[in-house]
C-alpha cells in the first residue's frame, strides 16, 4: 500500500513519508486546568459527553467502564469497539497488542472477547475512574486488583455467570460480558456507576488543524503483518477508518465500523521483566508522539495528566476534535520499536 518510503529517524520511531497515491460524582473542569495550545476551545457545554465532546440530549451521569479486549487474530472481529469513546492499544507479551476500551457515552449490548489484566492497563483505566473489566491477570495485576486499587469485575471469579463463553470461538478467545451483566456485577459489589469522568478538552468545530497531509498511516509492530494497523482518512465522513492485517475493524454483530476523530501514537519505554515476556511500560515520563486529526499528521509530545495520555505542544495541551479517540502506545527503544509510515 505504501510505496518508496523515505525514512527519517525521529527518536526511536521510524517515520516514512510516501508520495500521493489514492489507491494505496466529579464535575467539569478543574480550576487549575492545564494550558491549551489552541485558544479557540469551547467551554464545557451543559450536556456534552465528557470523553467525546459530542452533544447529548441529557446530562451524562454514567461512570466510565474500561474493558480489556482481545486482539489476537482468532478474536477478530471483536464486539463493542465501535461504541468505545477511547481505546488504548498496547503491547502485552510478545508482539501481540490488546485493547483497553473505555465506554461512557454509549453502551454496546456486549463486549469481547475479554482478556486478562496487566498492571499498566489498570493504571490507564484509573485515569478515568473506570470500573475495570478483565478475565484473568498477571501476578502484578492480580496484586493491584486484590489490594483494592480499582473497582473491578474479573472472569476468573464470574466465568459462566457474568461472563459468558461463546460457542463459535475457543478459549481464551471466547469470553464476553454484556453491559446488563456489568451493571448487575456492580450492584452486587456495591460499586457506584453514577460518577462520570472529568471531561477532556475539545477544540471548537471551526478550529484549524496543523500538520502534514496524511491520508493513510500505518503502524507496524515487529514487522508482524498480523498486527499491522492502518488508519485511512475518510474525507466524506471526516473520520478515520481502522484496519488490522488488511481487514477493516468492525463490530462482529452489527458490522458497524470503528470510526475515529483523533489518533495519538505515543512512544514509551518498554522493558521485558520476566521469562513469560511480560512488560514494564513507562507511562509516566512522557515522550514523542504523533497526533492525527482531520487527515493531518502532527508531531507533538505526550504527557501523563492525571493518569491520562494526552497530546502536548510547547508545554500546552492540544485539544481533541469532538469524537472518538484511539491511542497507540509503541516502544521507543531501537530494535524494539514499531514503525509508522504515512502517505499524502
Amino acid at each position: 500500500m505504501l510505496k518508496k518510503p523515505l525514512i527519517i529517524l525521529l527518536s526511536a520511531l521510524t517515520l516514512a513519508a510516501c508520495s500521493s497515491d489514492k489507491e494505496a460524582g466529579k464535575k467539569p473542569a478543574k480550576e487549575e486546568a492545564a494550558p491549551v495550545a489552541n485558544e479557540d476551545v469551547e467551554n464545557v457545554m451543559k450536556f456534552q459527553s465528557p470523553l467525546t465532546g459530542e452533544e447529548m440530549k441529557e446530562e451524562s451521569t454514567d461512570r466510565a467502564v474500561a474493558v480489556m479486549v482481545n486482539n489476537h487474530p482468532k478474536a477478530r472481529p471483536q464486539s463493542g469497539l465501535s461504541k468505545a469513546d477511547i481505546v488504548y492499544e498496547v503491547l502485552a507479551e510478545g508482539d501481540v497488542t490488546r485493547f483497553l476500551a473505555i465506554f461512557q457515552s454509549r453502551q454496546p449490548d456486549k463486549v469481547g472477547p475479554v482478556r486478562s489484566a496487566r498492571d499498566y492497563y489498570i493504571d490507564l483505566a484509573k485515569g478515568y475512574d473506570s470500573l475495570y473489566i478483565a478475565h484473568g491477570y498477571s501476578p502484578d495485576a492480580k496484586a493491584m486488583l486484590e489490594s483494592g486499587e480499582i473497582d473491578h469485575l474479573n472472569g476468573i471469579r464470574y466465568d459462566g455467570t457474568l461472563f459468558k463463553r461463546a460457542d463459535f470461538r475457543k478459549a481464551p478467545h471466547n469470553s464476553y460480558i454484556s453491559f446488563e451483566n456489568i451493571q448487575k456485577g456492580a450492584n452486587e459489589n456495591g460499586f457506584s456507576m453514577e460518577n462520570p469522568p472529568e471531561p477532556l478538552r475539545f477544540a471548537s468545530k471551526d478550529a484549524a488543524v496543523d500538520g502534514k497531509e496524511a491520508e493513510s498511516v500505518m503502524i507496524s509492530y515487529f514487522n508482524n503483518p498480523l498486527f499491522d494497523v492502518v488508519y485511512e482518512y475518510n474525507r466524506d465522513e471526516g473520520k478515520y477508518e481502522r484496519y488490522s492485517n488488511g481487514e477493516q475493524t468492525v463490530d462482529y454483530e452489527t458490522e458497524d465500523p470503528v470510526l475515529l476523530e483523533n489518533i495519538l501514537i505515543a512512544e514509551a519505554p518498554h522493558k521485558i521483566i520476566d521469562s513469560a515476556g511480560r512488560r514494564d511500560i513507562d507511562l509516566e515520563s512522557g515522550g514523542n508522539a504523533y497526533l492525527l486529526q482531520d487527515g493531518k499528521l502532527r508531531e507533538v509530545k505526550w504527557e501523563n495528566t492525571d493518569g491520562r495520555i494526552l497530546p502536548y505542544e510547547d508545554g500546552k495541551q492540544v485539544p481533541l476534535r469532538k469524537g472518538a479517540t484511539w491511542i497507540n502506545i509503541i516502544p521507543d527503544s531501537p530494535g524494539l520499536s514499531g514503525s509508522v509510515s504515512y502517505q499524502q
